[in-house]
């Protein structure tokens, strides 16, 4: 009886396996030749949280400040070598370098734009790194826009002449022209004149005006000057009121009033004034006047008196109400 062929179909798919094992253990040995260079390289990529950054209309002299990231999306530590910013008025704060950001890290700075003329302005940030995008580029735009100017309706006031601890007010008018003004302070080299009427800050749009009043309270007698400037984002600030005035001294004014004698026997004399002819009268000598004049001193400036006077009995009976007298005390 003759014998089965043998079958060889195990020793081939050995053979098999031995080839397909010999190839995994070839490219693995590939891979590994390539180097860990290539490889970290290509695991540092460094992104920005935005590729263009536009500030608007800034007013010039003003700063605008806008911020940005940069982020490491990679899992191996890259580092930033340099960052050039072009463009007139752009700059960079909070950026120290060289920086180095592990995978995953993020650094974030401030870019800022402090336009000193109008106009639009382009320009960009240059970041030098080496990750696997060793360039990066983030655009920067914004526009200088001139600033607003702040005027005043009278830039010298003159308070003339004013009495010792009062006061004395006269009035401006502040218009913005060009765009809208801040004011955001006033100043004063003199504690005897004061700016009110005015909250600030205060903004006025472009065209808008305010009035303000400034007062001038003289402490001693004599002339004396001040200025009061008014701080603000205009163009040109600061707007300057230029003051002066004289204090005078409080003058002391009387009225002396004399009358005829009664042609009865009296024991004496009574004084009454009032603001408004024909009364009310009110008395003003404390006690019986025994001669028949009377030295009013309690008179204000730029006011006017009537005055009428009765006669007072040894009984204490009263007379009628003589005719009246006016008197109108000077101003001072």
């Amino acid at each position: 009886m003759p014998f089965p062929q043998k079958i060889q179909r195990p020793l081939v798919s050995r053979l098999l396996i031995i080839t397909f094992t010999l190839v995994l253990s070839s490219l693995s040995t590939i891979s590994a030749s390539a180097g860990s260079g290539t490889y970290n390289q290509r695991n540092r990529t460094l992104s920005a949280s935005s590729w263009s950054v536009d500030f608007g209309n800034i007013q010039v002299g003003s700063s605008g400040t806008q911020y940005q990231t940069l982020t490491n999306g990679g899992h191996s530590t890259l580092t930033i070598s340099q960052a050039t910013v072009t463009g007139a008025g752009f700059s960079l704060s909070g950026l120290t370098l060289p920086l180095s950001l592990n995978g995953g890290q993020s650094i974030t700075f401030s870019v800022l734009f402090n336009p000193k003329v109008g106009g639009a302005v382009s320009g960009a940030i240059a970041v030098v790194s080496d990750a696997s995008n060793p360039n990066l580029a983030v655009a920067l735009s914004g526009t200088g826009v001139s600033g607003g100017r702040l005027t005043s309706s009278a830039g010298v006031l003159d308070f003339g002449g004013v009495t010792v601890g009062t006061s004395k007010t006269l009035t401006a008018t502040l218009t913005a022209t060009g765009s809208s003004v801040t004011i955001t302070s006033a100043t004063s080299t003199s504690s005897e004149f004061r700016l009110v009427g005015l909250s600030l800050p205060k903004t006025l749009a472009a065209g808008q005006s305010a009035p303000v009043s400034l007062t001038f309270t003289p402490q001693s007698s004599g002339a004396t000057s001040g200025r009061i400037s008014l701080a603000s984002n205009a163009a040109n600030t600061p707007v300057v009121e230029t003051l002066s005035g004289s204090g005078t001294a409080t003058l002391s004014h009387t009225v002396s009033l004399r009358w005829n004698p009664s042609t009865s026997v009296v024991a004496g004399y009574n004084v009454y004034r009032s603001l408004t002819a024909g009364g009310p009268y009110a008395r003003i000598n404390p006690v019986v006047a025994v001669s028949t004049n009377y030295l009013d001193s309690s008179v204000q400036s730029g006011k006017t008196y009537y005055y009428v006077n009765t006669a007072v009995s040894t009984g204490g009976i009263e007379s009628k109400y003589s005719s009246p007298s006016q008197a109108t005390i000077p101003s001072p």
